[in-house]
């Protein structure tokens, strides 16, 4: 990206939000801080009004506004791809406001770039597989819970917990949603077992907002996250497998702590797991573990001789003694 650009680009960044810190300019462009010192000024010297205080962060001075902006086709197809999810991923409210403002960026687009949108969009589609529980959650759930976050309101929470087999009434303050493994997951801070939770959002029967508001304070969505990771130790595992075995592990590897893979050789991809159980892995590996070989941990191939050498004992020495 030449400087103008990159301007050009600060300039929309700076009007996103508030305030808006420089190490987060730095980040997004990947560059030093010193340049974008650099940047910064050259915008003032251009008569844009932008305020800075150290240690807080840039903002512009209340009123001004660029005039409108115009997309790209590569940014307008990547509303597109993302309407796409949010219409499979999301409740109706959200995909109606997100459809409302599809309708604002293609009105900005010109006319070619509308044409190529209207024919790329029958060209892109999710499609969810048959096995899987529907994941689209019920009525408007999501902006419920979005807008009690915003209002710091608690909730009242009727959910079936599977551990238990049963139907329990909470009070919650809730800190975030995430999306885990085709799965809508609502964090939040129960009075009832006075610690946080993390709820399915299939699970929920009923959801409703009280009047009582929450006034402690409670951690990021994305702190508690990486806080949770730390308290599980989890594992990292690498395996090789067989490009064969591709097709029959696609969906059951995401609940099996699934990071990424990459490809090795013409017959191989390397796999990448984080994982909380040991025994759980090694187990379901078990299945294909003829087409495997296994990189890392030690514990991981040790598991699986002794799981093999049980099994042996158990099934086939019988039949050779006779």
């Amino acid at each position: 990206m030449n400087r103008i650009d990159r301007l050009s680009a600060i300039l929309i960044q700076l009007q996103s939000k508030r305030v808006v810190k420089a190490q987060e300019i730095a980040d997004r462009f990947e560059i030093s801080l010193r340049t974008i010192y650099r940047d910064v000024r050259s915008l003032e010297e251009a008569g844009v009004p932008v305020v800075g205080e150290a240690g807080v962060g840039y903002w512009l001075m209340e009123g001004y506004r660029l005039p409108p902006v115009m997309f790209t086709k590569e940014e307008a197809t990547a509303f597109l791809m993302a309407e796409k999810f949010i219409t499979k991923l999301t409740d109706n409210t959200t995909d109606q406001h997100f459809k409302s403002a599809m309708y604002k960026v293609k009105a900005v687009l010109k006319t070619t770039e509308k044409d190529f949108l209207e024919d790329i969009d029958e060209r892109i589609e999710i499609i969810g597989h048959p096995s899987n529980v529907e994941t689209k959650p019920n009525n408007d759930i999501l902006q419920v819970i979005l807008k009690s976050i915003s209002e710091k309101r608690i909730l009242n929470l009727q959910y079936f917990s599977r551990n238990q087999e049963q139907q329990t009434e909470r009070h919650i303050e809730p800190i975030g949603i995430c999306y885990i493994n085709t799965h809508w997951h609502l964090i939040a801070f129960c009075q009832l077992r006075n610690d946080y939770r993390d709820f399915r959002i299939d699970r929920i029967i009923e959801l409703l907002p009280t009047s009582k508001l929450f006034r402690g304070s409670h951690p990021s969505l994305q702190s508690y996250l990486k806080r949770i990771e730390t308290q599980e130790n989890l594992t990292s595992i690498k395996i090789l497998v067989h490009k064969s075995m591709l097709r029959h592990i696609q969906e059951q590897k995401y609940y099996y702590g699934f990071i990424n893979q990459e490809e090795v050789d013409n017959e191989r991809v390397a796999m990448y797991f984080l994982v909380s159980s040991l025994e759980s892995f090694v187990r379901w590996m078990l299945m294909f573990s003829e087409y495997v070989e296994i990189i890392s941990p030690d514990e991981l191939k040790d598991r699986l001789r002794e799981l093999i050498k049980s099994l042996y004992q158990k099934y086939l020495t019988p039949a050779l003694s006779c």
